[in-house]
């Protein structure tokens, strides 16, 4: 009985030349792979290879970590149109409501809740 066995080469990044990195790193930044699928895709043996490819060749910045900012909410234009209809009459309603409270304050008990504009003095 023969055991057939598997020899995998253990590569180091000094065995794939410059312009094979620099390749890479190019597909990897205009977005056509991800690292990861890179290092599927040609073969490339190490978890951070590509990582550090990408440090020392790419042309991105890695000083700062990238921060994403997700949106609020997956909203349609015509929602939002809605949403702010609907609080645009719910406000004009509330002002409603109080003018006319202020008013009733004003007969009722003579109050004078209002500012009262004067002229201005030159």
């Amino acid at each position: 009985m023969e055991s057939s066995t598997n020899k995998t080469v253990k590569r180091t990044q000094k065995d794939y030349n410059l312009g094979f990195k620099l390749a890479v790193v190019s597909q990897v930044e205009k977005g056509e792979m991800t690292y990861k699928q890179a290092q599927r895709a040609y073969g490339i043996q190490g978890r951070s290879t590509v990582l550090v490819w990408l440090r020392k060749h790419g042309t991105l910045d890695w000083s700062q970590p990238r921060r994403i900012i997700m949106p609020r909410s997956k909203e349609t234009p015509a929602q939002k149109i809605k949403r702010l209809e609907r609080e645009l009459s719910d406000e004009k309603l509330k002002n409603k409501v109080l003018n006319t409270m202020i008013d009733i304050s004003d007969q009722q008990h003579g109050t004078s809740i209002r500012k009262k504009y004067l002229p201005k003095q030159s």
